[in-house]
């Protein structure tokens, strides 16, 4: 492949250029690269072509819905996936897990949203479908390794954080095993996002200046409380503040998350309100005014469902630190085991808004240990001072 001097350029800033000699070795390889349409993973398959490899583009096709004016955003993304392949002059096919999607990780999201739950249905999907049954279709097509366009970096089979901390998604890729993570590539793991979008531009990609997609794939642009409640059965219920005074009407409780403040409709003279509980069998949403309220804020948590990257266990006690949502850094914590398996979290300072059933992901410098699901959420600050209120002595089930 006849490389121009800008392309060159990039590759060489990341180390990214071959000898010839790599080249042909690398021929003889096969890579199947998972294409979604967007800028990270058509550079992704435009590395891995510099380099020589015997590259296929498959694209995942995991929800299959329109919009009200009968557009598929399924069917654009590929669109775009079959414009860089031809550039590329790489083969290139669309996979159907669809059904699969729905039945691991839809349907769990949906259930465990019922509940007042907030599940985190990005980092199921690694689990369960791109590295289980897509990774196994890439292996059936005959693949050394399966190449994606994840900020993430594999060195020596141990999971790191990308290079760019604006963009690292090692937080949605803790349940990688190592045994599958031999035979994984982030190619653009050690690059910069504004690298990613030049590289992009000297290879001529359609997909160069295209938007980053955000948020959950199957709800896309759309207002989350109107998808979810197609599949989802909720009564009206009430806003209340601490003291259980009625503040207003909300639209039940699933549709509310801890630390929401967009889409409450409250007003009054103070601040803004924040969600800081829930009393699901009153379906009240509890909130209080300040986004620096001690409502929000606890020192730690519990946690279930763990999994670990590498094969050995954690050594408890450990020190470590870990996140508690995507765009946070991770913090200073001490990690222990309870006589029942769950991991006890203590953060060196009181956290933010932890949720109940997303994700505590723990690291050592940039290697990501593992992570696991937050099942309960320590005494908040408000309780811890002190104060007592009608509202948080009625939680049970999930305590705060």
């Amino acid at each position: 492949m006849n490389l121009t001097e800008q392309q060159r350029e990039i590759l060489a800033k990341y180390h990214k250029l071959v000898t010839p000699e790599q080249f042909a070795h690398n021929q003889s390889i096969r890579v199947v690269a998972g294409m979604s349409g967007g800028v990270d993973s058509s550079v992704v398959a435009a590395i891995l072509k510099s380099q020589g490899y015997d590259v296929i583009g498959i694209f995942m096709k995991n929800w299959e819905e329109t919009d009200e004016n009968g557009f598929c955003s399924a069917e654009a993304d590929y669109k775009d996936v079959a414009s860089v392949c031809e550039r590329l002059d790489i083969p290139y096919y669309s996979l159907n897990f669809a059904q699969e999607y729905r039945e691991r990780v839809f349907e769990r999201f949906l259930h465990e949203y019922a509940q007042g739950l907030t599940p985190n249905p990005d980092i199921l999907c690694n689990l369960e479908i791109k590295f289980n049954v897509f990774y196994q279709a890439a292996l059936k097509l005959g693949a050394s390794y399966l190449a994606t366009g994840h900020y993430t970096q594999n060195i020596n089979q141990e999971l790191h954080k990308g290079l760019d901390p604006s963009k690292d998604q090692s937080y949605f890729l803790y349940t990688i095993k190592s045994h599958i993570l031999k035979n994984v590539l982030f190619p653009i793991g050690d690059m910069l996002k504004s690298d990613v979008r030049k590289l992009a531009e000297a290879f001529d990609l359609v997909t160069s200046k295209k938007k980053d997609s955000t948020g959950i794939c199957f709800i896309g642009e759309r207002d989350f409380r109107e998808f979810l409640s197609q599949y989802i059965k909720s009564t009206k219920g009430d806003f209340v503040d601490l003291n259980g005074n009625v503040l207003g009407p909300h639209h039940g409780h699933p549709f509310y998350t801890i630390g929401q403040r967009k889409g409450l409709g409250l007003g009054g003279p103070g601040g803004p309100w924040f969600v800081v509980g829930k009393t699901i069998e009153a379906n009240q949403v509890i909130v209080a005014e300040g986004e620096d309220h001690p409502a929000l804020f606890s020192d730690g948590l519990y946690a279930t469902e763990i999994e670990l990257v590498g094969d050995l266990p954690l050594q408890f006690p450990l020190s470590c630190s870990a996140k508690v949502r995507y765009r946070q850094a991770d913090v200073p914590c001490s990690v222990t085991q309870e006589s029942d398996g769950r991991l006890k979290v203590v953060f060196d300072s009181p956290q933010r808004a932890i949720t109940e059933r997303q994700s505590v992901v723990f690291y050592q410098g940039s290697l990501c240990l593992g992570g696991a699901i937050i099942d309960q959420v320590m005494e908040n600050y408000f309780v811890k001072n002190g104060n007592q209120n009608q509202s948080f002595s009625s939680l049970s089930s999930h305590p705060l």
